[in-house]
């Protein structure tokens, strides 16, 4: 990965213009795509497989007419008046007659409707007027809308000098999340923390434009997929808001890279595709990990939160490519011009540069560095080579000095005041939003307060019960004996409709709870409800389902609630496990894990703290305390997962690194001081970069709290603090405390362990390994294939230990030459898949067609045919399909294993190969293992290859001692 990207980011530096114009093409195309095919975005919330789901297709089928969304007009008549009387009364008539006549709208029911109950106070001061549309709230025209609004301000101007008229209901629940100049405001003080980070004006932007660029892209591209996918309205603002804060973060920490290696006086295009290589290498880590626990939300199997997540996932995926192409690009506008205020080239290069030391020397520079730290690090400092004076120690910054000197009291302080913040936690209700939540000034949330206020707050989210009656010989009588059934029922204030439908074989029952649609009292009825299911159906034969606007509501929170903890666990092993693969380590991913609990139980307790408690709601301008949407807390786990592990990488990853110089410096020495240096070397080269990263997240996240939608502002929250709780307190308080307790047991793992997990060069080692040995064997090699020392050792099991196939084998092949490799034949076929690259060599230098293995491996499969005969059934077709294309140079397995015919047609085939190669000006060069040499070299004589170089395989106990050397 990081080779490739290595050579991403030079072809990036050395073409910005092609690579600019490329992504705003792309944002052009998406953009007129959004304007020919985009269909708006989607508010209906459902979830398959429930019961109130379940309701709403029995309706749809039978009772059309309630099975849509619905609104109510409420109406209050001035102090002192009675609703009911004139000019009240005239009034609402006419406004019903209007109503009927309004596109869209089924049914229109009057407050004066003997059959329908509820509908006027007990007061007789307030009455409302109830509507009944056709499909769901996306269904119904925007003109429809616009014509009630304007309904409620011609009857509000009819009636008398303080009536109250407002238009509410479903139809009007969700509110449509608009930006606002606050938002801005994050992205203004992220310039600002970027201008101090980088020191430099014109680059402070490049993250920004990248991340803007990758955000316009990512919206235009949601808005497309309404055509063909429900979107909610929620979905782009989160992916705003991820899509800003890591897009920037991304283009942070590649741009930092490249200063930093700028100002040690390297070349701006090595520095750049270097920076690409190792930084981006870690962003491309991170945005996985933030893309699978997106994905992950399918856990729930809600489809809108399904939608939700992979939508979030297309912007993160879209802000990594533009971190690792358009940052290149932005930096080879500048070339050399990224040193910024108070760090010139001549004075980095005076102070940092070492002239006439190696590559791999520089490599050691952190190492040799922290050496010079020793006494900092209050360790007795190891034997190792001097480091080179004229290059200046890194200084551990106070606070990581301050943290590792005292990690006990250090641990205790943040686990117990995380544990205190995360308290309130315990009291967090969800529930999907309503107009309860909205704005004082909305419309919708005056109609809502004033129907809780006249009619109680049950009037704002009725419950329906819908059944099959086709069976029943009085269908009137039975909706009776249901309703008298049902207000018996705890909870229930009072049976709005008990009616059959017009072909009566559908049942319909309204109630009115006590209490406010997202009071859990509520949502402890609905159970109640469907607890009498068997009963009811004993008693009077009727399959009875609860559904409405507020059991779905119900259900999905429910669904939700139950989906928290196997998508914690899902994400803590995802956790675990990807942490192994890149730091080799099982404390430290134990450690991270820990540290993402304890950020998510503190961001959950100051969300309950704001939104439950009222702490602050005034100041962050929530208008409505209460349960907050019901889809928070397991966004902000996904979130905040993949965020958490950014730090954690980039943090931890420079850590290790420091660590793994040191200890190659101390020749393999690895004691707790050690690993303390390590620690405090690792936190200071990579705290400044961390630290403005989560500012720059916390600002885009906290700039969506005060004018936020009522759906966003609570996930904005848990977001900015769960940022500042884990950057700050977790990963770069407890982090060093806990990992100066480990010492070297932190880099501890079971050899089966790291043999049996994959590798992920997530420091770029494989960068510094191709950069160290850029001119071997010598510099611009022609040389097809080359070996110094490969060796190749497998786990054998427990009981065999580590196997070595071949060691210490070294070769070297020009243009159009053979190697016969002979050996174990086990040896032999590992030594060919080897060279083709699709095995890696455990010790050794190799490079094959120009490309250094292990890191150039993907080149290398390309670039070579390999023919495994010895278990191919048509071994002639196994070494055409090898020999086809362009490959210049073929691994062959088992080439004595041909005989008769098959000997003729592969050396025809290898003549035939040769003759097409040369004739482009090449040569094939091949690689053929064998047991039986003299069969092998008689095929290779037969294709007009009499050049053979031998290569006889051994294993590591075959080799010849090597002596000691005394000291």
């Amino acid at each position: 990965m990081s080779t490739l990207l290595f050579s991403l980011g030079r072809w990036s530096y050395r073409h910005p213009w092609r690579v600019l114009v490329a992504w705003l093409l792309l944002l052009g195309i998406a953009g007129g795509s959004v304007a020919l095919f985009a269909k708006g975005t989607d508010n209906a919330f459902s979830i398959p497989g429930t019961e109130a789901e379940a309701g709403i297709q029995l309706l749809d089928r039978t009772f059309p007419e309630a099975s849509g969304t619905s609104a109510q007009l409420v109406i209050v008549a001035a102090e002192g008046s009675r609703i009911d009387e004139a000019p009240y009364s005239d009034g609402i008539r006419d406004t019903i007659s209007t109503l009927d006549g309004l596109d869209g709208i089924l049914a229109v029911t009057s407050p004066f409707d003997e059959l329908v109950d509820g509908l006027v106070s007990d007061d007789d001061r307030a009455a409302i007027i109830r509507l009944q549309f056709d499909g769901q709230a996306i269904d119904v025209p925007d003109g429809t809308k616009t014509a009630l609004q304007d309904v409620a301000a011609d009857l509000r101007a009819d009636l008398p000098g303080g009536t109250q008229v407002a238009i509410g209901g479903d139809l009007f629940s969700m509110s449509m999340p608009a930006l606002s100049l606050i938002e801005a405001a994050g992205v203004l003080i992220a310039l600002f923390v970027l201008i101090v980070t980088f020191r430099s004006l014109s680059v402070a932007f490049f993250p920004l434009a990248s991340a803007l660029i990758g955000v316009g892209l990512a919206i235009a591209l949601i808005f497309v997929s309404t055509a063909f996918a429900t979107i909610s309205s929620t979905t782009p603002m989160l992916a705003i808001m991820l899509g800003l804060a890591v897009g920037i973060d991304y283009a942070l920490f590649i741009v930092a890279r490249h200063q930093d290696q700028a100002r040690a006086g390297m070349d701006p295009e090595e520095s750049a595709a270097r920076a690409t290589g190792t930084a981006g290498s870690a962003v491309v880590f991170a945005g996985m990990t933030v893309l699978i626990a997106l994905v992950g939300l399918a856990f729930a199997n809600i489809p809108f939160l399904t939608t939700m997540g992979i939508a979030a996932a297309v912007a993160v995926a879209v802000a990594v490519l533009v971190a690792v192409t358009l940052t290149p690009a932005f930096l080879g506008f500048a070339k050399g011009r990224v040193a910024g205020w108070g760090h010139g080239r001549a004075r980095a290069g005076a102070r940092l540069r070492r002239r006439g030391t190696s590559a791999a020397e520089d490599a050691a520079a952190p190492a040799e560095d922290a050496l010079a730290d020793a006494e900092l690090a209050d360790a007795e400092p190891a034997e190792a080579e001097p480091a080179d004076a004229r290059t200046p120690a890194r200084r551990p910054n106070r606070w990581v000095m301050l943290v590792t000197r005292h990690p006990i009291v250090t641990t205790i302080a943040v686990v117990v005041g995380l544990a205190v913040i995360a308290i309130p936690a315990a009291s967090l209700r969800l529930a999907l939003p309503n107009a309860g939540v909205q704005p004082v000034e909305s419309e919708a949330r005056q109609a809502y307060d004033l129907t809780a206020e006249h009619f109680g707050p049950g009037s704002n989210g009725p419950l329906i019960m819908a059944g099959s009656i086709v069976t029943s010989t009085d269908p009137l009588g039975l909706m009776a004996d249901l309703k008298a059934e049902i207000e018996r029922i705890p909870g229930v204030k009072e049976v709005a409709l008990a009616t059959p439908n017009a072909t009566i074989d559908t049942g319909l029952i309204q109630i009115v709870p006590e209490t406010a649609p997202d009071d859990p009292a509520t949502a402890q009825l609905v159970r109640d409800l469907r607890a009498q299911h068997d009963r009811l159906l004993d008693e009077y034969g009727v399959d009875l389902k609860v559904t409405g606007f507020t059991a779905v509501g119900i259900d999905i929170s429910d669904r939700l609630g139950a989906a928290l903890v196997p998508f914690g666990i899902f994400v803590v092993g995802l956790s675990l496990i990807l942490l192994m693969i890149v730091f080799r380590s099982i404390w430290v991913p134990i450690k991270a894990a820990a540290g993402y609990l304890l950020s998510v139980a503190a961001s959950f307790g100051v969300v309950a703290a704001v939104f439950e408690w009222g702490w602050l709601a005034d100041a962050l301008n929530v208008t409505r305390t209460g349960p907050v949407i019901s889809f928070m807390p397991i966004i902000l786990m996904g979130v905040l997962f993949g965020l958490a592990m950014d730090y954690e990488v980039f943090l931890v990853s420079r850590m290790r690194e420091d660590y793994v110089h040191l200890r190659r410096a101390r020749r393999g020495r690895a004691d707790r001081a050690t690993a303390i240096t390590a620690v405090r070397t690792g936190f200071t080269a990579s705290a400044r970069v961390v630290t403005a990263a989560a500012v720059i997240m916390f600002a885009v996240f906290a700039a969506f709290v005060p004018e936020g939608d009522s759906s966003i502002k609570p996930i904005a929250l848990g977001l900015a603090v769960g940022i500042a709780v884990d950057a700050f307190l977790v990963r770069m308080t407890l982090v060093p405390a806990v990992m100066t307790l480990l010492g070297a047991k932190a880099w501890w793992m079971p050899a089966w362990l790291d043999r049996i997990l994959p590798r992920f060069d997530i420091e770029g080692e494989a960068v510094e390994h191709e950069r160290a040995h850029a001119d071997w064997p010598e510099p611009s090699t022609t040389s097809p294939l080359v070996g110094e020392g490969v060796s190749l050792v497998v786990d054998g099991g427990r009981r065999r230990g580590d196997v070595s196939l071949f060691a210490d084998a070294s070769f070297r092949l020009e243009p159009g030459g053979t190697l016969l490799v002979t050996g174990d034949a086990r040896s032999a076929r590992a030594f060919v898949l080897t060279v083709a690259g699709r095995v890696e060599p455990t010790a050794g230098l190799l490079r094959v067609a120009g490309h250094l293995l292990p890191g150039r491996a993907a080149w290398v499969r390309a670039h070579v045919g390999v023919a495994l005969l010895a278990d191919a059934a048509d071994p002639v077709a196994e070494l055409r399909h090898a020999l086809a294309g362009r490959a210049r140079l073929v691994a062959i397995d088992g080439l004595d294993a041909l005989s008769g015919a098959d000997r003729d047609q592969a050396a025809a085939l290898l003549r035939d190969a040769a003759d097409r190669i040369r004739g482009r000006g090449a040569a094939i060069t091949i690689v053929a293992s064998a047991a039986a040499e003299g069969t092998a070299l008689g095929i290779l004589a037969e294709a007009h290859r009499p050049d053979v170089t031998p290569l006889a395989l051994r294993t590591r106990s075959e080799l010849p001692a090597r002596p000691e050397v005394n000291a």
